[in-house]
């Protein structure tokens, strides 16, 4: 019995300690719909949810200034759905809407002045995964088959294409400049393509050895977002990498603006945690996420966001 109070003693205190390091978000705000993308432009928010919306909030208050919402559409059974809208991007006083379509099909639309405007519908009969700007003239296209398109919205013409490998795309993210893009698959091996051409630059491989689920790209660092639980890190300018591990699959990664400080989803609790791209050293662990995560997101050195598989968007801020 004494033993037993003892072993009960140390779980509960290893729990109250562990709950104790994890670092609670600053504020929190709620979407109308689970967060599948959040983009920041214009010192406005910008989330894209499952149910048709994409909210957008003051960066500066985090209250909702507007929502757009798309119609619904018929699932494959013939009931009313609302449709995910996959990604979400701004370019000026455009917004680009990647949303799911009837028969699995996709539609892109550009929102502007209080307008949708139809850039590719589901006559075209493309499943696509992720867009995003490349200028005012040009949306990059992350095709379900690892095709990748430059496509030019006023002619609708594709200035070229590319099939990133034959495995199932992941996603993709640009550079800051937007010349390069790092595409993600099923293989785990990066391919980095110039944005102008369509041709691939570099192959990064043989670190992740399964799906990516996602990669961010700052400043010449790479950091990934693996199934086979590793984190991978890329320097670009030193040719060098290495992964940090975690207990449970890692569905998101981020990175500060400098590429110093790298984030991951690090355990089954949804926790993140931050670390220095240069020592590895861990800087925190940052809870309180409800669900799997789907984007980290800085906006600078000190302050960050964390969006999951929920409305709930948390805002953090370092000491």
């Amino acid at each position: 019995m004494f033993k037993f109070k003892n072993l009960l003693l140390l779980a509960l205190t290893t729990t109250t300690l562990f709950s104790a390091s994890v670092i609670k978000p600053s504020k929190q705000f709620d979407a109308d719909g689970a967060v599948i993308d959040i983009v920041v432009s214009n010192d406005n928010i910008y989330t894209s949810t499952d149910v048709s919306v994409v909210d957008i909030f003051d960066l500066n208050s985090f209250k909702k200034k507007k929502s757009i919402t798309l119609p619904k559409i018929k699932d494959f059974m013939g009931d009313t759905i609302d449709a995910k809208i996959y990604s979400v991007d701004v370019l000026k006083d455009e917004i680009l809407i990647l949303s799911q379509g009837e028969h699995g099909f996709r539609n892109v639309d550009i929102y502007k002045n209080g307008k949708l405007n139809s850039v590719i519908s589901i006559k075209d009969k493309l499943y696509i995964a992720k867009t995003k700007f490349l200028n005012d003239h040009t949306i990059l296209l992350g095709l379900l088959s690892n095709d990748i398109i430059s496509y030019n919205i006023k002619t609708k013409k594709q200035n070229w294409t590319i099939q990133a490998s034959g495995s199932k795309f992941s996603n993709f993210v640009l550079n800051e400049d937007k010349s390069e893009v790092v595409v993600c698959d099923e293989s785990g091996d990066l391919k980095i393509i110039d944005t102008k051409n369509g041709k691939i630059k570099k192959i990064l491989s043989g670190k992740n050895l399964d799906n990516v689920f996602q990669a961010d790209y700052k400043n010449h660092i790479i950091i990934t977002a693996g199934q086979d639980r590793r984190s991978v890190v890329y320097n670009l300018k030193t040719d060098s990498s290495y992964y940090k591990t975690a207990n449970f699959l890692i569905y998101s990664a981020g990175l500060s603006p400098s590429g110093k400080i790298g984030a991951y989803a690090s355990d089954e609790n949804n926790n993140v945690t931050l670390f220095n791209t240069q020592t590895k050293s861990k800087i925190g662990v940052f809870g309180e996420n409800k669900m799997t995560i789907s984007n980290i997101l800085f906006l600078n050195e000190k302050e960050f966001f964390i969006t999951s598989d929920d409305d709930t968007i948390n805002y953090y801020k370092l000491k």
